[in-house]
């Protein structure tokens, strides 16, 4: 897979407590993906960037909300969460990363 490929499939990690909670628990760590990407490609690309092992892919598509301002309503683009399950002994730290 092209380089420039990997880093536009993975947009960012998605940090809440909710996740926070998967990754001590399940070790999975959810991402923000590309909404043409498909399980193959986004296990490849972690896989690659992150060098670990990744055991199973999880895809959900989250609808964007309507909302409303003053100047009427809009809504908010869709977008493709991944839920990667990686080994016991792989780790991903997201601390020193901009």
């Amino acid at each position: 897979m092209v380089k420039e490929k990997l880093y536009t499939l993975i947009q960012s990690p998605i940090i809440t407590e909710q996740t926070a909670r998967l990754g001590e628990n399940f070790k999975q760590i959810v991402f923000k993906v590309d909404l043409s990407a498909n399980k193959r490609e986004i296990k490849k690309a972690v896989e690659e960037l992150f060098k670990v092992e990744v055991l199973g892919v999880t895809t959900s598509i989250v609808k964007g909300k309507r909302k409303r301002n003053r100047f009427g309503m809009y809504k908010k683009s869709n977008y493709k969460k991944a839920f990667v399950s990686i080994s016991e002994d792989s780790e991903i730290q997201f601390e020193g990363i901009n």
